[in-house]
């Protein structure tokens, strides 16, 4: 078997292990992945949606047994991103452009990687529903069409906001992937799909990475050598998008 699948598997493994200990699924880090070694736009995008399903699911489970999740902070995201993730699975952007977007969304979690942690955030403010419908909108939306679960979007805003605390955005985003990435995955089935048993092998690997970083999660794990790598990897695939 070529070295390079093994690289390849490695990889994703850490990709699921370092994003589900944060809540997210992965799907950004498994697009980037996939893009460096040249998987079509189309593969790229269903088999990322189907990744962050399962990896997302085992990490909102950590959260939720641990007591971090706010059902009062979830739902009005929920509310308009599961049907905008639905239709944005349906289109079918042109790859050029496809690209371009991805490119700059690998950016947030590289951003993300690269800061030192910080203090534990506090609730400062108080949720704004109209707000929050507008973002889970745009957030659903970007996310079907891409790939994303679109974690890697709204962590960053409902901390911004002050609307929750580190682990209750966690909860909160674990879950938000999970729906969205469903969602987003049926839209794409309505067009048309086709699945390989190399997709069956890169959940097993995703999943067992997502299991053991969730619990790593909880206990507030952090391994900096491993975020280093995967920061590397995200920042080459998102020159790679820009300049091809």
């Amino acid at each position: 078997m070529d070295i390079s699948i093994y690289i390849f598997y490695t990889i994703l493994f850490i990709v699921a292990f370092l994003y589900s200990s944060v809540g997210h699924g992965g799907a950004s880090g498994y697009l980037a992945l996939m893009t460096l070694f040249s998987f079509s736009p189309a593969v790229s995008r269903q088999t990322a949606l189907i990744l962050n399903i399962f990896v997302s699911l085992v990490a909102f489970y950590q959260y939720y047994r641990s007591n971090n999740f706010n059902f009062k902070l979830f739902y009005p995201f929920a509310i308009t991103s599961i049907p905008a993730a639905f239709f944005g699975g349906m289109i079918t952007l042109d790859a050029g452009i496809y690209k371009k977007i991805l490119a700059v969304l690998i950016l947030f979690p590289v951003i993300k990687l690269m800061q030192n942690p910080s203090k534990e955030q506090k609730i400062k403010n108080t949720q704004n529903l109209a707000f929050s419908l507008i973002i889970g909108l745009l957030i659903g939306f970007l996310s079907g069409i891409i790939g994303i679960g679109g974690g890697i979007l709204l962590s960053p805003i409902i901390l911004l906001l002050g609307w929750g605390n580190m682990k209750q955005t966690a909860a909160t985003s674990a879950l938000f992937i999970f729906v969205n990435s469903i969602a987003g995955i049926l839209g794409v089935v309505s067009k048309g799909v086709s699945f390989t048993n190399e997709m069956f092998l890169m959940i097993c690997v995703a999943f067992v990475g997502g299991v053991a970083g969730s619990y790593f999660g909880a206990l507030k794990f952090d391994n900096k050598i491993l975020k280093i790598i995967l920061a590397i990897v995200l920042l080459i695939a998102s020159v790679k998008l820009l300049t091809t």
